[in-house]
């Protein structure tokens, strides 16, 4: 770690957001630098997580520093000013990807083990899986979150409404959940006394009496909510099963789930999916393949490719089930082929704005169901869909704001229980024992039955109340999103409740389903609504409203207040990022809108400005935000094809408005008087530099490599125009 804390840390990350940085940065490095402020990198790529394992396998020009867990450290302190971009939360498909890539480039790293037998293996997969699915946020996530539109994009979004599709009551479109034995109705949860804080382990108990250790060295803090449940693999076997048989004509067939952050549980369900859907096929050739459904029919296609019998039957297979929701419809590209293709957050919210509209087979507009099998958050979708079958399509022209305050820190909640997620080899029970004897939770399992337990400690959840309180003043209307009826949420309402009593706040306490409405219904009255929610709701409303409202999740403005004084923010989600890749490398044509970078990197000066005393950096604020306004209000922001606007010109105007307002303000004149002729050059030169950025579009891009791209190949795509260049340095 650097001796001095860096003002502002940038992160290194993935896909879009990574290639955006290419050009993005090297403009804020120069604004800042003629400020006296410095900003530097720490690489949280899934490829330099990977390679961070393997130091010993790696040449001293190979190895990379672990710039994760340096910046776990730094985001406990004061010091912390971090702006975090989206990064990739590898699923097992990305995983070997990204290895097999690294590998090709001369890295000297092992492949990954699907099914370790040596103990050399199963160390090997150890290392791996430690960086699968949501590997980073629980690490940098020392505050919770506040998450809402700037009042300049929320404007813009008003006066410039995006395509929504249209709802009618007649639409077929439904989730569907499972009829219980789901986590829900399984749940147990417990505050830990003072008596009972210490240690703990998770025990698995077989019916001969044989115990195994699941986890050991757990500690628990006076305080501390532990969860402990588990979804039944026969109900839902069942439930799938029952849903695919009662499919009406013309109705896609959809699973919505999160198999990257909730990396142990959701591959599984995601293969029950596919395994019932797929159970003639499988029944014929399972044995004779070495194939895992948990990965999906995109393997499945891969190993069949050379065997005329097999995707003969795979096709078959398929078209005698009803049609799925699409990915890809002109790629073949199904709902079931990938378990990281189709995330909750991003492809609800996508249906749901559509009109409930998904694509099938034959790439054409149908209703579908969404099955959500878990009734935690289902509802909400479930909420959702029907309120607008009621009321019709929203009007972005005239609603208010949903903003979140969401309780993530410190591994809160189900985002947090990777390590202590389990599927169940036998029947038997699990237990939770604390270290004085007593246990803590118990559950009878059966076979394949995945059980897992989380956490929320004390003092991240007494931040969440005060912080929801805060916003709830700031904003006026809003609820905390807690059902008495789930055992979890039973035990923060305890926390909740007292701490509103006390306040003389008289926030409402509502269950998700109620909340859902309450808060579509303030909103269409112009409100502005703040949601105050657990970790998961958390990450699936600050897609689902904004999405609805603005278009894209990517625009939001996304403040961690960390818990000991720094101050992290976040960019916006990446669910899209892959598709922009793609474009660029078939077109070179970025469509990544870094609206989200702007707003991030405007927060992160003003905090800057207020912790440190460094009054340039509010200067800089300031003209981010105009520069930010303007940029909307003229329309520079990234279209979709060739030869319109894309992120490297989108980020020409912005660094011309940001020079323009620094020459144009009076708080500081040694800025005004360096940028003035920033100011002028930008805008002299214009036409040059914009012929400059679009000289190489609609041709092939090489990046050389997706998850491990040359840095020099990206600067030569990102940065094309040498009078930009030339001109910020």
């Amino acid at each position: 770690m650097a001796q001095e804390t860096p003002d502002i840390i940038y992160t290194i990350v993935d896909e879009a957001p990574e290639l955006a940085r290419g050009s993005l940065l090297p403009i804020i490095t120069s604004f800042s630098e003629a400020a006296g402020i410095n900003v530097e990198t720490r690489d949280i790529s899934v490829a330099a997580r990977i390679l961070a394992l393997f130091p010993e396998l790696l040449s001293d020009d190979q190895k990379v520093s672990d710039d994760l867990a340096e910046l776990g450290e730094l985001v406990k302190t004061p010091e912390a000013n971090v702006i975090k971009l989206p990064n990739v939360s590898a699923s097992v498909p990305q995983l070997e990807a990204a290895i097999k890539e690294l590998q090709g480039q001369g890295y000297p790293i092992p492949s990954y083990p699907a099914d370790p037998q040596t103990d050399a293996e199963k160390a090997i997969r150890a290392k791996y899986d430690t960086i699968k699915g949501s590997a980073v946020n629980p690490v940098l996530r020392e505050g919770n979150s506040d998450r809402r539109s700037a009042k300049a994009v929320k404007e813009y979004a008003k006066a410039n409404p995006h395509r929504m599709g249209k709802w009618t009551s007649a639409s077929k479109t439904t989730v569907a959940s499972m009829p219980g034995n789901d986590f829900f109705a399984n749940e147990k949860a417990a505050t830990i006394t003072a008596a009972q804080a210490g240690g703990a382990k998770i025990v698995f108990t077989a019916k001969d009496g044989t115990e195994t250790v699941l986890k050991s060295g757990l500690k628990y803090a006076e305080g501390e909510v532990v969860d402990a449940t588990f979804l039944s693999a026969k109900a839902l076997r069942a439930y799938i099963k029952a849903e695919v048989e009662s499919m009406e004509p013309g109705v896609l067939f959809s699973v919505h789930l999160k198999a990257t952050m909730m990396k142990v549980s959701d591959p599984i369900i995601f293969g029950h999916f596919v395994s019932v859907y797929l159970e003639d096929f499988i029944a014929k050739h399972g044995a004779s393949l070495d194939w895992n459904p948990n990965d999906g029919i995109g393997e499945l296609d891969k190993l069949i490719a050379d065997n005329a019998e097999m995707k003969a039957d795979l096709k078959a297979a398929l078209e005698a089930r009803p049609p799925l929701y699409m990915v890809n419809s002109d790629k073949g590209i199904t709902n079931l082929h990938v378990p990281s293709d189709v995330i909750i957050d991003a492809s609800m919210p996508a249906v749901i704005k559509a009109g409930g509209i998904g694509w099938g087979p034959d790439g054409k507009a149908a209703d579908t169901k969404c099955c959500i099998p878990d009734n935690s958050y289902a509802c909400v979708y479930d909420e959702t869909v029907e309120y607008f079958k009621e009321t019709g399509t929203l009007d972005v022209t005239t609603c208010g704001a949903v903003s979140n305050v969401g309780l993530m820190a410190q591994k809160a909640e189900e985002y947090g229980s990777h390590p202590t997620t389990f599927e169940m080899k036998a029947d038997g029970k699990v237990e939770i024992i604390l270290d004085t004897g007593d246990v803590l939770h118990s559950h009878a399992v059966e076979a394949g039955d995945i059980w897992r337990s989380c956490t929320a400690k004390k003092a991240p959840i007494l931040d969440w109340i005060q912080l929801g309180i805060e916003r709830f003043d700031a904003t006026g209307t809003g609820a905390f999103w807690l059902d008495a009826n789930r055992a979890h949420d039973a035990e923060l309402i305890k926390y909740v409740a007292p701490a509103l009593k006390a306040a003389g706040k008289d926030i409402p306490i509502m269950a998700p389903r109620e909340a859902t409405r309450f808060s579509f219904v303030e909103m269409r009255k112009g409100k502005d609504v703040v949601t105050i929610t657990g970790n998961v709701l958390r990450d699936y409303l600050t897609d689902l409203f904004p999405i609805l409202e603005l278009g894209t999740s990517a625009k939001m403005l996304s403040i961690v207040k960390l818990m000991n004084g720094g101050g992290m923010f976040e960019t916006g989600a990446g669910g899209s990022a892959p598709k922009h890749v793609q474009q660029v490398v078939e077109e070179n044509h970025l469509r990544w809108d870094s609206l989200g970078e702007f707003c991030a990197l405007g927060e992160s000066y003003a905090f800057l400005a207020a912790s440190r005393g460094k009054a340039k950096a509010a200067v800089l604020s300031t003209a981010v935000e105009e520069a930010t306004q303007k940029l909307l209000l003229n329309g520079k922001s990234p279209e979709r094809k060739v030869g319109e606007n894309d992120n490297r010109s989108s980020h020409y105007w912005f660094a011309r408005y940001w020079a323009e307002a620094l020459a144009a303000q009076s708080t500081d004149a040694g800025l005004a008087a360096h940028f003035a002729p920033i100011a002028k050059e930008l805008v002299e030169k214009e036409e040059i530099i914009l012929d400059e950025l679009k000289i190489s579009e609609g041709e092939p891009a090489d990046l050389g490599g997706y998850y491990h791209a040359d840095p020099a190949k990206i600067a030569s795509v990102m940065r094309p125009s040498a009078t930009l260049n030339a001109i910020i340095g």
